[in-house]
């Protein structure tokens, strides 16, 4: 049954996909707040066809708390495709810093680019640091919340990898708050495998870290141990 559930939820995926790309064809013409709010529909179908086929669901602390005023940068845990879903479903207006191979993928890539993502090339370090923060920048001076996942890539659940700088260089360069979130998504939907398991995706928003008289390396010191820990936390508390 579970392959069944999987393969459904990826027929839909695909076909969700398909539409979506087809329907900002149609109205990329349209202011930018209109035109984020019917692409978001994408993420929000995903979510509940999901929970429709596979029986996977989410239950969220602290997004509540987070003033929807002002722009943020999100620093989350990365395990899986699923929190890609996930933030873009439940956080306001928002783009992401991803890789630039990303943006060539047919259909799935052509609507990410329109969504003015900072799109970088990881091998240069240099180049990518500056962009973040350049770009970084004008897109929370329009108005947009920057997600980041700092360790640059999947991690399988219980392991960790290094912190980069980028998001904490341009929170200390903004003066612009951070948001940490951690979650136990990959339990659920491992990072490259097929399967997905039915169950509660837990997923935890820390509290906003001020990042202002701060470094770039107290910042991502800060972040890092709020993840890890409250990661920690979620690994014992839902081991089951």
């Amino acid at each position: 049954m579970i392959w069944l559930r999987s393969t459904l939820f990826y027929l839909g995926l695909v076909s969700a996909t398909l539409f979506f790309s087809t329907l900002a064809l149609f109205t990329f013409f349209l202011p930018y707040a209109i035109y984020y709010r019917i692409i978001k529909g994408w993420a929000d179908f995903c979510m509940w066809w999901l929970k429709i086929t596979c029986g996977l669901t989410y239950q969220v602390q602290g997004l509540a708390e987070l003033p929807k005023q002002r722009p943020l940068i999100v620093l989350s845990k990365h395990q899986s495709a699923w929190e890609v879903i996930a933030l873009l479903h439940l956080f306001p207006m928002q783009v992401w810093v991803l890789k630039r191979e990303l943006l060539w993928i047919p259909f799935f890539g052509w609507v990410l680019a329109s969504l003015k993502p900072i799109a970088i090339e990881r091998k240069q370090l240099h180049r990518s640091l500056k962009q973040i923060v350049e770009q970084g920048i004008n897109r929370l001076q329009q108005g947009l919340w920057v997600v980041i996942f700092p360790e640059g890539t999947r991690v399988a659940i219980g392991e960790k990898k290094r912190y980069g700088m980028g998001g904490a260089t341009l929170a200390a360069q903004s003066g612009c708050p951070v948001v940490p979130v951690a979650h136990n998504a990959g339990k659920f939907w491992p990072r490259t495998h097929f399967l997905k398991y039915p169950g509660v995706v837990q997923l935890r928003v820390g509290p906003m870290i001020e990042t202002q008289g701060k470094t770039p390396q107290q910042i991502n010191q800060l972040t890092e141990e709020w993840i890890e820990t409250t990661m920690l936390h979620l690994e014992t508390q839902f081991a089951t």
